[in-house]
């Protein structure tokens, strides 16, 4: 008799990403000639500067930069890293033991989910929030203890109700700001308040900051509050910021022994970056200010005019005041929730558009929307939706 062969277990607590299904049917639908127009995914448009797609040639080019690299980067990328931390946020690291390059910040999650969480251990994750840290939370079998965001409170956690948690078993928060999917900015307050929650109960607050650049001029990181070292992580990421995504480049920022911890689970699974890469990125973090602005304020800006006639067309408000590469607003109350708003959109109008609920049940009634999309396609986006509101009406 053949035995039925079974996958771990932990499999049943996690499903194939959203995006990753998602986009399944919209190649299809484009097979069929549906020419979908994708507002979905955060995923820059643009290249890199040009400084560094010529280091990532040049270096390339030498014959003795194709071994296997070192676990923790090479110490020019580390050494870049706390220059562009110093200048931006005005924080000091140590770039010998309190850098550590990623290969994209996405897998940051789970070396930092390996490195402190026991199966069993209880973690906070935000709702709404990147679905990755709740997925990766079960992946290592940790209690997944999800912690509300309300537009109410400008999409901070609320203290008084976490106070009011049995926190006994935590080991860890996640907290993402400037916030995605919310767009809501970062301040020195929640940052210092963060601080302090996480000494007073022991719990490792890692903040995941790729968003500090786009249409946002404020520059924050938890690690410039006083004593954050000794309890937080920050993560960031060369993919919004630099026009990099596919690139992988990202790193994490923590406390000597944090780091030390991370790099244990880091070096057994992976066996370094290409060293063209991390030479191209070294490169890329002297960008200038004025290139930031040209690719990070000024496109976003003009791009984000669209989108918001975008969500004024669907009835959707939002705060103008959001930061980041997405818009996100809350659908008219004529909807059963953010799906049905989002499929109405990409089956009349061929335009992808996320609805909030993939971020948590927080999200139900909100739809975000990309601006990684050229101002042309942008346009047509709203030429489509404007005609299936018109042809509603009529």
């Amino acid at each position: 008799m053949i035995r039925t062969i079974q996958p771990a277990n932990r499999l049943n607590s996690v499903s194939e990403y959203y995006f990753s299904t998602k986009l399944k049917e919209i190649a299809q639908m484009n097979r069929d000639g549906k020419n979908v127009i994708s507002l979905g995914i955060g995923m820059p448009d643009l290249p890199p500067s040009e400084a560094t797609i010529q280091a990532l040639k040049q270096e390339a080019e030498k014959p003795d930069v194709h071994g296997y690299q070192s676990y923790n980067g090479i110490p020019e990328l580390r050494e870049a890293f706390a220059q562009w931390y110093k200048t931006w946020f005005d924080v000091t690291l140590n770039s010998a033991n309190e850098i550590l390059p990623l290969m994209g910040s996405k897998e940051g999650i789970l070396h930092i989910s390996l490195a402190f969480l026991n199966p069993g251990d209880g973690v906070l994750v935000p709702n709404p929030g990147y679905p990755t840290y709740t997925s990766v939370s079960k992946l290592v079998e940790a209690n997944v203890i999800s912690y509300d965001l309300d537009e109410n409170n400008d999409w901070q956690p609320d203290f008084d109700a976490l106070e009011k948690m049995d926190l006994s078993n935590v080991k860890l928060m996640w907290v993402n700001y400037p916030n995605m999917p919310t767009g809501a900015s970062a301040t020195r307050e929640l940052f210092d308040k963060l601080v302090a929650f996480g000494k007073k109960h022991q719990i490792v607050i890692c903040n995941d900051n790729p968003y500090s650049f786009i249409l946002n001029e404020n520059h924050l990181s938890i690690l410039a509050s006083e004593g954050a070292k000794e309890i937080c992580i920050e993560m960031n990421s060369m993919s919004k910021s630099h026009n990099m995504s596919g690139w992988r480049i990202g790193m994490v920022a923590a406390n000597a022994q944090f780091i030390d911890w991370i790099i244990r689970v880091k070096s057994n699974i992976d066996s370094g970056m290409f060293r063209p890469l991390q030479v191209a990125a070294v490169a890329a973090l002297h960008n200038s200010p004025e290139w930031h602005r040209a690719k990070n304020i000024t496109v976003y800006a003009k791009r984000r005019v669209i989108a918001e006639q975008i969500m004024q067309t669907l009835g959707c408000r939002f705060d103008s005041k959001q930061v980041g590469m997405f818009l996100w607003g809350r659908i008219p109350d004529r909807y059963a929730d953010a799906g049905e708003l989002a499929d109405e959109v990409l089956y009349q109008a061929n335009v992808f558009i996320t609805p909030g609920f993939i971020f948590g049940t927080q999200g139900k009634r909100y739809i975000r929307i990309s601006l990684c999309s050229p101002r042309a396609k942008l346009e047509e986006a709203l030429e489509r939706i404007e005609k299936i509101g018109k042809e509603k009406s009529e």
